[in-house]
């Protein structure tokens, strides 16, 4: 039976691990916001690096859970805190994750939809910068010619 120091110190670096993921949500939301967008791919592999701490440390405390015969989700939590009533230090790091679990996740989600309307933003001004296709007018490869400009003529050369 795992000793109740495993799944504290567990829970704490898990708890520690996602105070840093939610800096890194949200440095990329003021980036996103700035229209800082240069700098994302950096972010995006210090996001990668510290999901997959996360994940390793959230696949940590499920075998430490199952270790003792209970389920690796809350349930099997609720039942570790009935099983060892005298851990408040485990009980405590565990209401400092689920929190700041639920903002990381509201914070993704919400950077999510800022890349959306950006990336909305980007197509609607690529598509106003190549203009619209004129119905019908069609170059030697079978494509949609772009549109012309008024008052400008359309080449024999197309």
């Amino acid at each position: 039976m795992p000793e109740p120091p495993d799944l504290l110190h567990t829970v704490e670096a898990e708890v520690a691990a996602v105070q840093r993921f939610v800096g890194l949500l949200e440095r990329e939301q003021a980036m996103l916001v700035d229209g800082a967008v240069d700098d994302l791919l950096d972010l995006v592999d210090e996001k990668n690096a510290l999901a997959g701490e996360l994940a390793a440390l959230a696949d940590r405390h499920g075998r430490l859970l199952t270790a003792e015969g209970l389920s690796a989700d809350r349930s099997g939590v609720a039942a570790w805190f009935t099983a060892h009533p005298g851990e408040s230090r485990v009980r405590t790091a565990w209401s400092q994750l689920v929190p700041l679990a639920r903002q990381a996740r509201e914070l993704n989600h919400l950077n999510g939809e800022l890349i959306r309307v950006r990336l909305q933003h980007n197509a609607g001004a690529l598509a106003a910068l190549l203009g619209a296709s004129i119905p019908g007018l069609y170059g030697r490869d079978g494509q949609n010619l772009p549109q012309v400009p008024d008052g400008q003529r359309i080449s024999d050369s197309v």
